[in-house]
């Protein structure tokens, strides 16, 4: 949260509120730090949550499962806001009638469910947009019944993915970002402006960075932060799992370092985004 969500937010809100002012490559960028803001945020919050609650012996079920490797957005979905998505499924989407029924009721079931999530997250139409963004990515693998196919844990006893997992987890990822935008927009006409700047002719020129030393700084904790997602994606969570595997004076100098980003790299105080919702 402080580390990765807070020093992402300051960029990405940056870039967001002039996006007018930027050119394709940067525009990218700051769809990329809200990306990656979203996520350090949302499951920064849930795992403050969930180690609070251990404090106090109880057991929470976890939030956020590596959802950035997920292969298709079928997957993702299994992986982000776990508690909020089973509760749809659960009190939505199976008395709606699920999967069953014909093609009709499979198309209607999938496009309520994300547009109530949409809504869910506010009455605006950018939210709308982005649910409905959701479910015309999932929809191909619900109708072709490919949405269960990747249950497993990608490239599982492997370190490297395969040329087609790899393929799969940056479409995925890719589309995750572009309804991202409609998600960060202030409206609808926001976030048409900031795609037609991404999808202009300057979409190649060299991102214009407002602070190049620190941004830089953060591409390499964003870079490090995904290293140790991808080597403990196994696990539960990520960090402690590693840890455990490690030599004590190992695991408590990788402790430090954290300690040591949190207090050097801090961002400026944001609030938690899930406050809004």
């Amino acid at each position: 949260k402080i580390v990765i969500a807070d020093n992402c937010a300051e960029l990405a809100n940056h870039i967001f509120n002039n996006s007018a002012d930027y050119n394709g490559s940067t525009l990218v960028l700051g769809a990329l730090f809200f990306t990656f803001q979203i996520y350090g945020d949302f499951s920064g919050y849930s795992d403050i949550a969930i180690g609070t609650s251990r404090l106090f012996g109880f057991d929470l079920m976890r939030n956020f499962n590596f959802p950035y490797f997920s292969r298709d957005i079928a997957e993702f979905w299994r992986r982000w806001h776990i508690s909020l998505s089973t509760w749809f499924r659960d009190y939505l989407y199976i008395p709606l009638g699920g999967s069953r029924g014909n093609t009709w009721m499979k198309i209607r079931n999938t496009f309520i469910i994300f547009i109530v999530s949409g809504f869910w997250h506010g009455a605006n139409w950018t939210f709308v947009v982005w649910g409905a963004l959701n479910a015309l990515y999932f929809l191909p693998l619900l109708l072709f019944e490919k949405n269960r196919n990747n249950l497993d844990v990608v490239a599982q006893g492997r370190l490297f993915p395969s040329l087609k997992e790899s393929f799969q987890m940056l479409l995925t990822f890719g589309l995750t970002v572009f309804a991202w935008i409609f998600f960060r927009a202030e409206n609808i006409g926001h976030a048409l402006s900031y795609i037609h700047g991404i999808f202009s002719s300057s979409l190649f020129q060299i991102p214009e960075l407002p602070e190049l030393r620190k941004d830089i700084t953060l591409f390499v904790i964003v870079i490090f932060f995904i290293a140790v997602e991808w080597y403990g994606r196994e696990s539960q969570f990520a960090i402690a799992n590693i840890g455990l595997k490690w030599k004590r004076v190992f695991r408590w100098s990788f402790y430090a370092f954290i300690i040591f980003l949190i207090v050097i790299n801090r961002g400026s105080q944001q609030a938690f985004i899930y406050f809004q919702f």
